[in-house]
């Protein structure tokens, strides 16, 4: 069992302060930004969305990859805080994708989680205000632009695009 990490994504300085200015705070003191973000399908072939308090639409759960952390244990860690996903085996890595629509050198790794089980879904909170299984064809009104293009590509063989 993939356990999650017990530390919180962003350093407490940095947990209630708005998305621009944490945007901000990384440009200056990372070269890069990297995500890791997660495709977690039910057995229904349900995919798990979240909608966040700090921007429109529904998105992969997922975040940003913490100094000393790998891909995967960020994922393990998101998946955790965002969804109360915790994963059973490996995720699947699906692709790497440039993000430069959200900032300049932003990059997402996004897995695909075939072993997960879900003890538990997190109260809404000020960062994801809802998370749901959808089945594909009834997506949620808002549903982000990346999160159909790599449904498309993951479940109907759609070729890949390196951006997100």
């Amino acid at each position: 069992m993939v356990r999650p990490s017990s530390t919180i994504g962003r350093p407490p300085m940095l947990r209630k302060l708005p998305m621009r200015v944490i945007a901000t705070y990384w440009r200056y003191t990372r070269g890069a930004t990297l995500g890791a973000q997660g495709v977690v399908i039910d057995e229904a072939g349900r995919v798990l969305l979240v909608r966040h308090g700090y921007r429109p639409g529904w998105h992969f759960p997922g975040g940003g990859i913490e100094w000393r952390e790998t891909a995967e244990t960020a994922l393990t860690r998101e998946l955790f805080e965002e969804a109360g996903v915790i994963l059973k085996g490996p995720a699947r890595l699906h692709g790497f994708f440039a993000n430069f629509a959200a900032m300049p050198n932003d990059h997402v790794a996004l897995f695909v989680a075939s072993e997960w089980e879900r003890p538990r879904v997190p109260k809404p909170n000020h960062e994801i205000a809802e998370s749901r299984f959808f089945a594909r064809d009834e997506l949620p009104e808002g549903t982000v632009a990346p999160v159909k293009r790599r449904l498309a590509e993951i479940l109907d063989g759609a070729p890949v695009d390196a951006t997100w």
